[in-house]
Parts: structure tokens; C-alpha cells; sequence
């Protein structure tokens, strides 16, 4: 194996812990519950701590790569990521546990803001280019399932401390290996500047933006503090888009937004993983409530989508690409997405597994790992900045904020409905489910039309320079 295709190896495999985490202290959350005393409200805040560090300085991350080199910056989060990691599992407390979730999802926002970025530059080759993105992609599409299956398994054969301690080895090695193999870059150097007030604005912007989402799920969307909370931070964030204007060297030049790769891919980035991230949730419910699947089988239950994914977009995706054209493929697969999801909202009570869900889980991983390499490829074409990476890492962290949030809210208002009527629980869950398929449905089938009518293949004078 070649340098540089070990180079892409640690990038992708430091980018898929960093996703793992997201998801595999999921299925650990009622035996850390157990152990140390959290309630049901404050135990989303392990998840939650991490997700909003993480969304929240993204964006921060990855214009400090384009000023301070990208491999310091991601050396640096590695090792920030890794540390974080042995002190959660050595928590004592939920105060000890939710601080270090924090500093854990910083290290993972400062180490994924700049691998996207550092993988273009490794291969400058189209064709080249767009297999390592395809490996990259995988990592992304198909980790939050595998952290799934990782959690299950872990938790039941050991404890919870080692959906953490999982991380260890693996942080040690890939910071010795990215150390000897990934290319020094001194980036534009401290004349470049950092713009601090708009680095501000948007971080706090961002992270009460996610705040107030995932807080909404507890307050409703009608209640005074939640829209009190989203009026502040859209305004911090509104902040930020003027500070941008006329600052001298912009955190993020507005000029990006001019290509159509950008802006579109964006847009997409955040309606496709608002549908995708809600749906992970909501089927773990669905096996575990209704089907009365335990972790372990939960976990197991969606691995014939990251196998799906990883067939399509490691074998297949690179060609496709090439032969038809990436917003050709990115329709087609976020298309057949969007009629997996369809068939999801069919689900019965009484359903089975292997009739109602494997096929649309099969059926997924197939569009969506067509969908995320050619995504992936079109947001990156339109810049030839390391911020571009910052920016869709960012977007597809608040589309999964955004996701979860509405997708939770419906279910549990249908199901509420549905009870008041008098439905028995495992219909009336049903029934809410459903309603969030239906809702994933159109966001993909929604993504899908922007894809078609918003991006366009690259024309080499579209490139710009931030």
C-alpha cells in the first residue's frame, strides 16, 4: 500500500470514530443511566453535550486548517478527541461524564473540520479523487450504523465505559501513523488571521441553535423559552452573516455561497441527513418497542445497511460518477432513498423484519451510498478552500440536530393523538413512526429536487478561490 492510500486509511478511520461516537453510546445510555443516577431529561445531555460542541465549532475548526496548517489542527484534535475519551470512560459522575462529552465533541470538530479538505489535496485527480471520497463517504454514511452494532455489542458483553475505551487504541495509532504520513502544511500563517468576532457569533450562534433544538423536544416549539432562545440565536448567526461581509479575512467568505456547488450541496447536505439521522432514531425505537428486539439484536438489525452502503460506495460510486455524472447519481440515489422510506411508513404493529424492514434498510443503503460520495464530490468542486470542509461537516451536523428533533416531536404527537383515541400502545407507536417515516420521505424526496434543479456539473471557471 502505497503512502498516500495510507494516508487516506488513517483519515478515514480517525473520521469514522469521531461518527462512531455519535452513535454507539446510544444503545449504552440506559446502563449509564443506571450507574450513575442520570433522569430521563438529563440523559439526552450525553448525547447532546457532544453534538453541540461538535456542530458548533465545525465551522471555526476549519478555517483555523486554512490558517495553521490542517494537519496541526487535526493532530491536535485527535489528541484532544483521544484524552477526552479515556476521561469519559473513567467518569465518576454526570458532571465529570458531561464536561468530557463536551471536550470530546470539540476534538471531534477540530479533527473532522479538516479531513475532507486534507483528502483533496492528497488526491488532486479526478478520478483519483473521487474513489478516496468514496471511501471517505463510506465512513460518514455508513458509521452511525456501526456504531449501533458497535454499542450493543460492547455494552452487553462488557460495560459502557468501554463504548469510550473502544476509542484508545484506536486514537493512539492513528495519531502515530498520521504524525510519519500526512504532509506538513503551514497554511496561510498568522497574517491570514482568524476572524475572532465572527468566530464568536457563529459558534454561539450555532451552539444555541442546536441547543434550542434538541431542548425543544422538552419545551415544545410554542413555549416562550424555546422561541425566545431560537430569536437569540438566529440573531447571533444573522450577526455573523454581516460580520462576514466586511470583515477583512471572513471566517466564511460569502463569496462561496456564489457557486452553485456550495450553496446546492449544502442545502441538500442538511434536508437528506434531517431525514436519514431522525430515521436511525426513530427505527431503534420502532425494533426495540414494537418488535421487542433487545440492544444487541437492535444493533445487528440495521448492519445490512452500512454493508449496502459500503458495496455501493466503495465499488461502485467512482464509476458512476465518472460515467454519468455526479448530480445524476446524487438524484437517482437520494430517490431511491426517499421510496425506502416510503416503504417504511407502511410498517405495521404486527410487522416482521425481515418482510417490512431489511428490504427498505437493503434498498437505503444502496441509493444512499451512491448519494453521499457524489454529494460529497459536488460540495468540494465549486472551492478550493479547506473551509468548504468545515462548512458541509457543519451542515450535516445541524441537519442532524434538526432531524432528530422534528422527526421525535411528530412521532410522539401522533402517538399521543392516536391514544387519546383510545389505540393500544404498540399501534399507537406505530402509527407515530409512520408519521415520521412519511416526514424522512419528504425531506429526501425534497432533497432530491434541489439536487436536480439547483446543482450542475463544475465548469473549471466556477472554481473559487476563498
Amino acid at each position: 500500500m502505497s503512502q498516500r492510500a495510507l494516508a487516506l486509511a488513517v483519515l478515514c478511520a480517525v473520521s469514522l470514530m469521531v461518527v462512531l461516537d455519535g452513535s454507539i453510546v446510544a444503545v449504552a445510555l440506559p446502563a449509564i443511566q443506571n450507574d450513575l443516577g442520570f433522569t430521563p431529561p438529563t440523559l439526552a445531555w450525553v448525547v447532546n453535550a457532544y453534538l453541540i460542541a461538535f456542530a458548533g465549532l465545525l465551522l471555526l475548526s476549519g478555517r483555523l486548517g486554512d490558517v495553521i496548517g490542517r494537519k496541526r489542527v487535526f493532530l491536535t484534535g485527535l489528541g484532544v478527541f483521544t484524552l477526552a475519551s479515556l476521561l469519559c470512560g473513567i467518569a465518576q459522575d454526570q458532571t465529570q461524564l458531561l464536561v468530557f462529552r463536551f471536550l470530546q465533541g470539540a476534538g471531534g470538530a477540530l479533527a473532522s473540520a479538516v479531513v475532507l479538505g486534507m483528502i483533496t489535496t492528497l488526491y488532486p485527480e479526478p478520478r483519483a479523487r473521487a474513489k478516496a471520497i468514496g471511501v471517505y463517504s463510506f465512513t460518514q454514511a455508513a458509521g452511525a450504523s456501526i456504531g449501533l452494532i458497535a454499542g450493543g455489542t460492547l455494552t452487553q458483553l462488557l460495560d459502557w465505559h468501554w463504548t469510550f475505551f473502544v476509542n484508545l487504541p484506536i486514537g493512539a495509532v492513528a495519531l502515530a501513523l498520521a504524525v510519519r504520513l500526512l504532509e506538513p502544511d503551514h497554511g496561510t500563517g498568522p497574517r491570514g488571521g482568524v476572524d475572532v468576532a465572527g468566530a464568536g457569533l457563529v459558534t454561539g450562534g450555532l451552539m444555541l441553535l442546536v441547543y434550542t433544538i434538541v431542548k425543544a423536544e422538552e419545551y415544545t416549539w410554542a413555549d416562550g423559552r424555546t422561541l425566545g432562545l431560537l430569536a437569540v440565536s438566529l440573531l447571533l448567526l444573522a450577526g455573523f452573516v454581516l460580520r462576514q461581509a466586511k470583515a477583512r479575512e471572513p471566517l466564511l467568505p460569502l463569496r462561496l455561497f456564489r457557486s452553485r456547488a456550495v450553496s446546492g450541496a449544502n442545502t441538500v447536505m442538511v434536508l437528506m441527513v434531517a431525514g436519514l439521522f431522525g430515521f436511525q432514531f426513530i427505527t431503534a425505537l420502532y425494533l426495540q418497542r414494537v418488535l421487542r428486539l433487545d440492544a444487541l439484536s437492535t444493533g445487528f438489525a440495521f448492519l445490512p445497511a452500512p454493508v449496502s452502503i459500503a458495496v455501493m460506495s466503495l465499488v461502485f460510486a467512482g464509476k458512476l460518477n465518472h460515467r454519468f455524472g455526479a448530480r445524476t447519481v446524487l438524484v437517482t440515489g437520494l430517490s431511491l432513498v426517499a421510496l425506502a422510506l416510503g416503504l417504511l411508513a407502511t410498517v405495521e404493529a404486527a410487522g416482521n423484519y425481515a418482510t417490512d424492514v431489511l428490504p427498505a434498510l437493503v434498498l437505503m443503503g444502496v441509493g444512499f451510498g451512491a448519494a453521499m460520495p457524489a454529494l460529497m464530490g459536488l460540495a468540494m468542486s465549486g472551492v478550493a478552500a479547506g473551509v468548504a470542509s468545515g462548512l458541509i461537516n457543519t451542515t450535516q451536523q445541524i441537519g442532524a440536530a434538526i432531524g432528530t428533533a422534528v422527526l421525535a416531536t411528530a412521532a410522539a404527537s401522533r402517538t399521543g393523538s392516536l391514544l387519546t383515541e383510545g389505540t393500544a400502545m404498540p399501534e399507537a407507536l406505530t402509527g407515530g413512526y409512520r408519521t415520521a417515516y412519511a416526514l424522512s420521505a419528504g425531506l429526501l424526496a425534497l432533497a432530491a429536487f434541489v439536487a436536480a434543479v439547483v446543482l450542475r456539473e463544475r465548469k473549471a471557471q466556477e472554481v473559487i478561490v476563498a
